[in-house]
């Protein structure tokens, strides 16, 4: 068990046992996104649904659409930031996730916040076309895409979604290895 009080005194053999402990710690992740998912249950903030059922219709949708495994992981996930950063949820989760997704999907998870402001910031009078700033990207579209049919829709109380163990293996498969 390494011993020392600063990294300067680490020697050889204690950063492999660190390495060794780190990369067992990181194959836990999957346990814990689907611990932080299951806190969204009963968390509806005035929604018809709380978040984990949002999630779960989110990539129910996307599923049943055809959607290939990563976009269905980022739909369940999208939100499972709003527990621990709810200022900035979909930066969090984009940052957890980017190792294991594409560019494509990390920045429309890293812009998804913006892109459903379309849909209610004109309530608070702010601008609803505040994504428009980003209208020249390569996945302006395509985040739009995901805000319009696997966001804004998914808080339909009777809504058949699939349950959270349904995208278990899913989630396991995919988050158990950086892909870059």
């Amino acid at each position: 068990m390494p011993s020392f009080h600063a990294m300067t005194e680490g020697s050889v053999e204690h950063w492999q046992l660190i390495a060794q402990r780190d990369a067992e710690f990181a194959r836990g992740l999957p346990d814990r996104m689907l611990a932080q998912l299951r806190l969204l249950r009963d968390d509806c903030h005035g929604f018809a649904v709380d978040r984990l059922e949002h999630c779960l219709q989110s990539a129910t949708r996307a599923q049943r659409d055809g959607r290939d495994e990563e976009y269905v992981l980022c739909a369940l996930l999208h939100d499972v930031g709003a527990a621990l950063a709810p200022a900035n949820h979909a930066e969090f989760i984009a940052m957890i996730l980017r190792p294991y997704i594409s560019e494509k999907n990390f920045w429309m998870l890293l812009h998804h916040a913006i892109f459903q402001g379309y849909h209610f910031f004109h309530f608070f009078g702010m601008d609803r076309n505040a994504r428009d700033r980003f209208r020249e990207h390569p996945h302006y579209a395509y985040t739009a895409e995901f805000c319009e049919r696997y966001d804004q829709n998914c808080f339909d109380p009777d809504y058949p979604s699939l349950p959270l163990e349904s995208f278990e293996p899913l989630l396991r498969r995919l988050l158990s290895t950086p892909r870059r």
